[in-house]
């Protein structure tokens, strides 16, 4: 069975260094909430600097109940942005808001 692509929606994501250990998070300015946190593919993490702002297609879930997390499939292409790009993408976001 394919995986539901409605339920996924485009979101910009950043890496950054938590005590020694790098984490993924949704970029300021979005629907979701900065400390939300954001399961991925482990080459987010390896082959880019803490820093790095990547575009990906994620989807809001939970584990069983647990807390809320966004996933993003393994098998996307990496896609990385640039602080141009992120700005025009985080302003086509707040246009598009009702």
């Amino acid at each position: 069975m394919g995986r539901d692509l409605s339920a996924y929606r485009e979101v910009a994501i950043e890496s950054y260094d938590d005590g020694g250990a790098v984490r993924m998070r949704p970029v300021v300015g979005q629907a979701y909430h900065p400390h939300l946190r954001v399961q991925c593919a482990r080459a987010f993490v390896l082959d880019y600097p803490a820093g790095t702002r990547f575009l990906v297609h994620a989807k809001l879930t939970d584990r069983l109940g647990g807390p809320p997390f966004l996933y993003v499939y393994h098998g996307d292409q990496v896609v990385v942005l640039t602080p141009a790009q992120t700005k025009k993408f985080l302003a086509e976001f707040r246009r598009g808001r009702i």
